[in-house]
Order: structure tokens, then C-alpha cells, then sequence
């Protein structure tokens, strides 16, 4: 059982996530690119956390919702940075795979809420 975000294998990951782009772009010189690539990371996880203590399920599935879409904007960024010659296609790679991995857990939880559209 959940008892705290903590607990959540989404934000775990997503913490993983930020960590691991922060560190391939400390020392990028292009500071434009590396902060928003980097809030984007950080936003994975923020919303994850700020959604799990909001008042009902429905808010904290928009913040999931906001959480998927921030990395599915790390991810984009990461092709970008490919094409850019800022990170080698191994470490991109890799990148983009725990991108996809966390969408992947990310989009289990906003089912498991068991919301209905309306």
C-alpha cells in the first residue's frame, strides 16, 4: 500500500530520470538547453509528489497526466540533443529507454485510479 509519493515506482524512476540527465548535461555549454531540458527531468517527479497529496484521485491523475507529458518533453529533448551532437547515441539511448519505461508505469497508475472520462 502507498502510504507517502516515497513509496511510488514512478517517482523513484523519475528521480533516477533527473539525476542521470543532470549529470549528462552539467557540463553542456548551451545553458538554454540544458535548463530546460533539466526543469522538464525535475517536473517528472515534482508532479508526481504534488498530485499523490492533493484532495482526490481526479486531481492527482491531471498531475499524473502533466507528469507524462514532461517526459515525454525529456524525451523529445533528449532526439534533439542527439541530433545536436551533445550526447552520444549509447548514453541517449539509454536515456530515452527510462523515459519510455517511467511513461509506461506512469500510464498504469492513471488507470489503476479507475477514473472515467466524461
Amino acid at each position: 500500500m502507498i502510504q507517502k509519493f516515497e513509496d511510488i515506482i514512478a517517482w523513484q524512476k523519475a528521480q533516477n530520470i533527473a539525476v542521470d540527465i543532470y549529470n549528462s548535461f552539467k557540463d553542456s555549454k548551451d545553458w538554454d538547453f540544458r535548463n530546460q531540458i533539466c526543469r522538464a527531468a525535475v517536473s517528472i517527479s515534482n508532479n508526481i509528489a504534488e498530485g499523490f497529496d492533493r484532495s482526490s484521485n481526479l486531481d492527482f491523475r491531471r498531475f499524473l497526466f502533466i507528469s507524462l507529458a514532461s517526459c515525454s518533453e525529456v524525451k523529445s529533448m533528449l532526439f534533439l540533443a542527439t541530433r545536436l551532437g551533445y550526447l552520444d547515441e549509447t548514453k541517449s539511448q539509454k536515456l530515452i529507454f527510462q523515459c519510455v519505461e517511467n511513461s509506461k508505469i506512469i500510464n498504469g497508475l492513471i488507470k489503476s485510479l479507475n477514473i472515467t472520462d466524461t
